[in-house]
């Protein structure tokens, strides 16, 4: 089922899981429960993700582009991305809020969300998200 009825809740999983990515193609391997397993914020089968933030903190000297994208696809890159943040610059020593309770969003089994920096191990993106079953 790609995209469960949510009416009908059975359980809702409160989790973070947060990339720093090593180059500046789009990265998708979320670290999750100490594991990079979670790839592209895809929910497990009969579970829908909503996505209830996404921080992105620049811990370099210097400022950093950050993209932001979630893709028509479980396999980000294969898919048509839909940007949320492209290519925003992040200012040295700082944090963007790309995105957060106000402005939450469902991530389905047929979705991934990926990210990309312009300078590798610059970035971290921490998002927090809902697991809802």
């Amino acid at each position: 089922m790609a995209n469960p009825n949510i009416v009908n809740v059975t359980s809702i999983y409160g989790n973070t899981a947060y990339v720093t990515p090593s180059g500046t193609t789009a990265t998708t391997s979320w670290t999750f429960n100490g594991t990079t397993a979670l790839t592209g914020l895809t929910p497990a089968v009969n579970t829908v993700n909503r996505v209830t933030s996404i921080v992105v903190a620049n811990t370099t000297a210097a400022a950093v582009a950050a993209t932001v994208a979630i893709a028509d696809n479980a396999t980000y890159g294969s898919g048509t991305p839909r940007y949320l943040a492209y290519q925003i610059s992040v200012p040295a020593n700082a944090s963007l809020i790309v995105t957060d309770k106000t402005t939450s969003f469902y991530v389905t089994e047929n979705q991934s969300v990926g990210v990309i920096s312009a300078t590798g191990n610059a970035l971290t993106f921490v998002a927090t998200f809902e697991a809802i079953t």
